[in-house]
């Protein structure tokens, strides 16, 4: 909120195990924030599926800041 609000492009990225609790805190603070949501679970992944994992991401990740 605090970028957005200072004019620079901003979003968040999680696993879409929190889908609905990031549109549950957005309501609750009356944002709508642009955001990426990649496989869950993350934290036994290993190092090359992590990077397989932001190699498929990135495009939307990009997204988040330009195409605003």
């Amino acid at each position: 909120m605090d970028l957005e609000s200072r004019g620079i492009p901003a979003g968040f990225i999680a696993s879409c195990e929190f889908v609905e609790a990031a549109e549950a805190q957005g309501k609750s603070l009356g944002i709508k924030p642009a955001s990426v949501f990649v496989s869950h679970p993350i934290q036994d992944r290993t190092d090359e599926e992590m990077a397989q994992l932001a190699r498929d991401a990135a495009a939307a990740v990009t997204a988040l800041i330009y195409e605003k």
